[in-house]
C-alpha cells in the first residue's frame, strides 16, 4: 500500500503546474505574498483534462483546506463511511480529516478553493475554523444539492475568480467573505443521507490511517514536532472507536495501532540519528517524547541499541 505524503502549498501549485501545463507564476493570485495567510480558486475541469484516467480527484489530501462545488456522480470515501453523489455535491476538507474523492464518470466540473488557517485567521474573522460544525472532527461535510442551489454558489466562486484578478486593494478582505459565505450556506445545508458501510471499508480505515500516519513525516526541522502519538488521538481523528482501529489493522496488518505507529517514529529515528546533526534532546522533541530518557528506552526496545550507539 503507497502511503500518501501531505502537499504544502509549494508542492500544491508545481502539481497544479504539472497538471494543466501552466507556469507556477500564471497560477499564483496577485499580490497574495503580500497577504496573511493564502487563498486561491480553480476550475475543477481544468485540473482533471489532463487526468482522465485516474480515479482519484487530485487534490484531495492536503495540508490546508478545501471548498468544492463539484458537478457529476462521485462518491466520497471516509474511513468507515462512503457518500454517494448524483448529480451535484458541495465539500468542505479540513487537512484533519482524511479522505477519498472518486469520480464516477468523465462528466465532472465545478470550482474549488483551497486556503489556509491563516487567511481566516480569528483575529481578522473572529472564527476559529476548527470550531465550525463544517470543519469539526468527526463529522462528514458532503452535501448534495439541487441544480438550482449549484448554480447560486456557482455564482459565488465566479466572484472569487473575478475578484481574485482584479486590482482592487482590499480584494482579500471581500474574498474572505466569499468563503465564510460558501461555509454558512454549507452549515445550513442537512448532510448526505447516503452513508453506508461496505466490505471494503476495512481497507479504506487501513488506507487513510497509513495517510494520516504518513502525513506527519518527513521531520524537516528541530521545531517540527508529531502531532498524532497514540492509537487513540488517531482514531478519534478517523471518527471511529480505538477498538475498531485495533481490530482492523491486526486483522489485516498483524499489528496493533501503536506497533505500527511505533515502528514509523523508529524508521523516522533512525533517518534522522544517521542524516542530521541534530542532538539527540533535539530528536527527541520532534518524535513527541518530552524527556531524552524516554525517547531512548524507547529506541533501545525497538532497536536494542541505544540512539547514541546507533549513530556512530
Amino acid at each position: 500500500m503507497k502511503a500518501v505524503k501531505s502537499t504544502s502549498l509549494e508542492e500544491f501549485y508545481k502539481e497544479a503546474a504539472a497538471f494543466t501545463g501552466r507556469e507556477i507564476d500564471t497560477l499564483l493570485p496577485p499580490g497574495i505574498n503580500k497577504e496573511i495567510g493564502h487563498f486561491n480558486v480553480f476550475d475543477i475541469s481544468e485540473t482533471i483534462k489532463q487526468v482522465k484516467r485516474k480515479n482519484v480527484m487530485p487534490y484531495n489530501r492536503r495540508a490546508y483546506y478545501k471548498i468544492s462545488l463539484i458537478r457529476g456522480k462521485n462518491r466520497a470515501e471516509y474511513a468507515d463511511k462512503v457518500i454517494d453523489v448524483k448529480k451535484n455535491a458541495l465539500l468542505f476538507a479540513t487537512p484533519k480529516v482524511p479522505y477519498h474523492w472518486v469520480p464516477l464518470d468523465e462528466n465532472q466540473s465545478g470550482s474549488f478553493c483551497v486556503f489556509t488557517d491563516e487567511f481566516l485567521a480569528k483575529n481578522i474573522t473572529g472564527i476559529v475554523l476548527d470550531e465550525l460544525p463544517i470543519f469539526r472532527s468527526g463529522g462528514y461535510p458532503v452535501f448534495e444539492i439541487e441544480d438550482a442551489q449549484a448554480d447560486q454558489l456557482a455564482l459565488t466562486f465566479n466572484k472569487m475568480k473575478e475578484e481574485i484578478a482584479s486590482g482592487y486593494v482590499y480584494k482579500y478582505d471581500l474574498l474572505r467573505n466569499y468563503v465564510l459565505e460558501l461555509v454558512h450556506q454549507g452549515q445550513k445545508l442537512q448532510p448526505a443521507t447516503q452513508l453506508h458501510t461496505n466490505q471494503n471499508a476495512s481497507a479504506r480505515i487501513i488506507s487513510l490511517f497509513i495517510e494520516l500516519l504518513e502525513r506527519q513525516f518527513p521531520i524537516e526541522s528541530p521545531e517540527q514536532k508529531l502531532t498524532l502519538r497514540t492509537a487513540k488521538e488517531y482514531a478519534e481523528r478517523l471518527a471511529i472507536h480505538v477498538n475498531h482501529l485495533n481490530k482492523v489493522l491486526k486483522d489485516n496488518m498483524g499489528k496493533t495501532t501503536t506497533d505500527i505507529i511505533s515502528s514509523r517514529i523508529v524508521q523516522e529515528a533512525k533517518i534522522l540519528l544517521k542524516q542530521t546533526d541534530w542532538n539527540i534532546s533535539e530528536i527527541a522533541y520532534c518524535l513527541g517524547f518530552e524527556e531524552v530518557a524516554h525517547f531512548s528506552n524507547f529506541f533501545k526496545r525497538q532497536t536494542s541499541v541505544a540512539p547514541v550507539t546507533f549513530r556512530t
